[in-house]
């Protein structure tokens, strides 16, 4: 550590060149689709107010354990053996966090804190190696990001040995820290900010990475709605309630798929500051959209398991929550591609605003295909709209 690597791990990059995502990176991205799997089952089990905000804080842990390796393979080289055991380490520490997570407010709080503190050391402790000798700049750049991590750290582990309670707070407050880390450009008294300059990514790369994020994410809500329909018996209305959930997960892949990723990929893979939008669209407003397919999943479950009976106030939450935090994460997201807000999408969440209220009335087999019929619409609608390509330097932050 003290002298750092002599091999060079670096990629070798030419500018505006697309990286090709390697074998060992979706390797790597199995074990989150466990984790993916444990925080629906989680929320689905604890859905109260206070379960909401602990599955909420243990899935923005998850995303930071994911993105920030995911920033990291983006300048290392994974075909080189010390880079894949290093993956292979983290796949380690993250199936440590995964397996935690349903009981991570109970006796697995050491656990899940000891695997997401590892995860944040062993990658920043790494990176300070590889670079040390071959690129100062971010050298630089991962001491202040691991100052960050290690202060933060510090309250996971703490919480980790507290109670619940108190548990809830000390995670909060390194959430807080871990959260505000890139916004904040990383500051450390000493060591000064971090540059746009010093998150100079490869784009395509990035962008692809959080694509099939969002594959995995969609991959587990049809895994778990093939799992409870194989579970039920095969009536009339657990049929259309399977078939309206299939429907649902194609709907959400075309909203983000059809126009958005691509262009947002090829928007970042020829801009001047790639950092600048690896930072804010694929860090950041990725949140809602994996938060949304979770809380969709969810919303399949609890149909599946009622087509007809009472719609209760979980079923509100779930069925209209997770497509509205859904639409408005692509939203800002292709704000950013397209420079406005697409009005399919405002469209879609005032209708789920309707159904909101509406909900109540409805048997959940209803609300569930009102729900869907809504994101395919917006999906419809923007497909015939076909937003013109956006112009270069159109990006807002």
């Amino acid at each position: 550590m003290l002298t750092g690597s002599h091999q060079n791990l670096l990629r070798a990059r030419e500018r505006h060149q697309h990286a090709r995502v390697t074998y060992v990176e979706l390797f790597f991205d199995l074990v989150f689709v466990f984790a993916v799997t444990q925080l629906s089952h989680t929320l689905l089990e604890h859905f109260t107010p206070l379960g909401m905000l602990q599955v909420a804080l243990l899935y923005l842990a998850v995303w930071w354990a994911w993105i920030n390796t995911s920033w990291v393979t983006n300048w290392l080289e994974p075909q080189y053996s010390a880079v894949r055991l290093m993956l292979f380490v983290l796949m380690l520490t993250g199936l440590l966090m995964s397996t935690s997570i349903p009981k991570a407010f109970e006796a697995r709080g050491l656990a899940f804190a000891l695997g997401f503190a590892a995860t944040q050391a062993v990658r920043d402790l790494f990176m300070l190696w590889a670079l040390r000798r071959h690129n100062a700049a971010n050298f630089r750049n991962f001491q202040r990001i691991f100052t960050w991590h290690a202060v933060a750290i510090a309250f996971w582990i703490g919480g980790g040995l507290a109670e619940p309670p108190m548990r809830l707070a000390l995670w909060l407050l390194a959430l807080a820290i871990d959260t505000a880390g890139p916004s904040l450009f990383f500051w450390v008294p000493g060591l000064g900010r971090s540059t746009i300059a010093d998150w100079d990514v490869e784009g395509g790369h990035m962008a692809e990475r959080c694509a099939l994020f969002v594959i995995i994410a969609l991959g587990e809500s049809v895994l778990i709605t093939g799992a409870t329909f194989a579970g039920h018996d095969w009536t009339l209305a657990t049929v259309a309630a399977f078939a309206q959930a299939f429907v649902g997960s194609v709907a959400m892949w075309w909203i983000y798929f059809n126009v958005g990723a691509e262009r947002a990929s090829d928007m970042i893979a020829h801009a001047d500051d790639p950092g600048r939008l690896a930072r804010l669209v694929y860090t950041y407003m990725h949140l809602p959209i994996i938060a949304g397919i979770i809380v969709c999943a969810v919303a399949d479950e609890l149909v599946l398991a009622h087509p007809a009976g009472h719609s209760d106030t979980r079923l509100v939450i779930a069925a209209v929550g997770g497509p509205a935090l859904y639409l408005v994460g692509n939203a800002l997201f292709k704000r950013t591609i397209y420079g406005f807000l697409p009005l399919s999408h405002h469209v879609g969440l005032a209708l789920l605003l309707v159904l909101a209220f509406a909900t109540p009335y409805l048997p959940p087999l209803a609300v569930g295909t009102l729900a869907t019929t809504i994101l395919v619409v917006v999906a419809a609608w923007e497909t015939h709209a076909q937003p013109g390509r956006p112009r270069r330097g159109q990006a807002k932050a």
